[in-house]
């Protein structure tokens, strides 16, 4: 059966003021990019300068928009492209939360027996209504890319590239994505990526980075973190559906040690 397997890049957002601040942003507040994120976007776009990208989709909240448009001018395969905003990828509302310290907000998830991203403050969404819009991505993307690229696809799965033994801190920008004609470049947020990797792996049996366990997998990503899967569909009654999913590497940062910052919270 003719299948197509793509990349899918997941990238975190770059710094904000409320990032450097700890205070919690979510949905309602939508600041801009600090001038450490602004750099820290720019070290992602030179790490990822020569990788071919066919897609590229963003959350419609600012700092994504601006974390993705920095990519793409530094990518050469870019220049043609269109960034896609997508309101399924904004962050995880955390209701009457939001503009508080995260610490506060890690206090009052532990008193209430639960830990944070996952923690749902009051007005604020649950894990599993992120997790719909993750859903809602995933399926609208596979649709999207099956259709626009399905005559690149090859004649198998065994055609994929094999896993990569690399470790996270040395592998190459285009680990896993050598000779993969379709590669789609999301940028998203913390808590919402969390949950979306979470998803891959416990519910669509996606297998672990190497060198990683489900601890390191599901922590939540630097800011301009990148994440790395690949997707093989196949087609189904006019419809395109997801046969396999493997994770070649999760929360790397490219040329982190050019900036040599802590991680911030988000």
């Amino acid at each position: 059966m003719k299948t197509l397997t793509f990349g899918l890049s997941l990238i975190r957002h770059g710094e904000t003021q409320y990032n450097k601040d700890g205070l919690l942003q979510g949905q309602a507040i939508d600041s801009p990019l600090s001038e450490t994120g602004l750099q820290q976007a720019e070290a992602a776009g030179c790490y990822l300068k020569d990788v071919e990208f066919s897609n590229v989709f963003s959350s419609n909240m600012l700092r994504a928009q601006q974390t993705a448009e920095t990519i793409m001018k530094r990518n050469h395969s870019c220049s043609a492209l269109q960034l896609v905003c997508d309101p399924s990828l904004k962050e995880k509302s955390f209701g009457i939360a939001e503009g508080r310290p995260v610490q506060e907000v890690r206090e009052m998830a532990e008193a209430a027996g639960q830990s944070f991203p996952g923690f749902t403050p009051p007005k604020g969404e649950t894990q599993e209504q992120v997790k719909e819009r993750v859903k809602e991505f995933l399926e609208k993307t596979l649709q999207h890319v099956g259709a626009e690229h399905w005559r690149d696809g090859g004649e198998d799965e065994a055609s994929s590239p094999p896993p990569s033994g690399a470790s996270p801190a040395e592998g190459r920008a285009d680990e896993g994505v050598t000779g993969v004609p379709v590669h789609a470049l999301v940028v998203t947020h913390g808590a919402y990526m969390c949950v979306a990797v979470r998803f891959f792996v416990e519910e669509l049996g996606c297998s672990l980075a190497p060198g990683s366990d489900k601890e390191h997998m599901f922590t939540l990503s630097p800011n301009a973190g990148l994440s790395r899967f690949l997707l093989t569909v196949r087609r189904e009654e006019g419809r395109f559906r997801l046969s396999a999913i493997r994770c070649v590497f999760v929360h790397r940062r490219g040329r982190e040690e050019a900036l040599g910052e802590q991680q911030s919270e988000k």
